[in-house]
């Protein structure tokens, strides 16, 4: 179990997939949105968790103030743990995606996010999250100004982002590093 930091579902538990994930700490969640608040209105914004696992980063966004989330998730089990999360936490405005992260990436969201959180598995490689934010830009998944921050092994390669996506910082925090980057226009 893990627990919404803060907002209308603060100090809330969530269940955590048994196995084959690796939730964000209570630590860097509240120290990533603690930044994040300093940059931007939550309110009102569309969220995209990839990797989502419990889906601690979308469902402390909703707790905040954000108006949806969509959860990418490609195991079965813990897609079903999204879906309880959501029913105990009772919000309504999110979607649900069983699905590799990378087949989702490939067709258009219909309306854009303003906000993309990723926490792929620290083994995964890096080329193939390269070509997840190349298709977050080819495929119009953020919104112009849109951020996305990627939670990666301390020591795994740094996102390689496509034109488009500009690096803004990133830090680290234990073992994990974040990278921030921000959705710019083409040039």
């Amino acid at each position: 179990m893990t627990r919404i930091v803060a907002g209308t579902a603060g100090g809330r538990r969530i269940e955590v997939p048994q196995r084959g994930t690796r939730p964000v700490t209570e630590r860097v969640r509240e120290a990533l949105f603690s930044a994040l608040e300093a940059m931007t209105e939550l309110s009102g914004t569309r969220v995209l968790d990839l990797f989502a696992g419990s889906g601690g980063f979308g469902f402390e966004a909703l707790s905040r103030g954000a108006e949806h989330a969509t959860f990418v998730e490609s195991d079965r089990r813990a897609a079903g743990v999204l879906r309880r999360n959501a029913e105990t936490l009772g919000f309504r405005s999110i979607g649900i995606e069983q699905s590799p992260v990378r087949s989702v990436l490939t067709r258009s969201p219909g309306e854009p996010y303003d906000l993309v959180f990723a926490d792929p598995p620290f083994a995964m490689d890096s080329a193939e999250l390269d070509e997840c934010w190349q298709a977050l830009v080819r495929n119009d998944w953020l919104n112009r100004d849109g951020l996305v921050i990627v939670e990666r092994f301390w020591n795994s390669p740094a996102p390689v982002w496509p034109a488009g996506i500009e690096e803004l910082r990133n830090k680290r925090y234990g073992d994990a590093a974040v990278y921030w980057a921000e959705r710019v226009p083409p040039e």
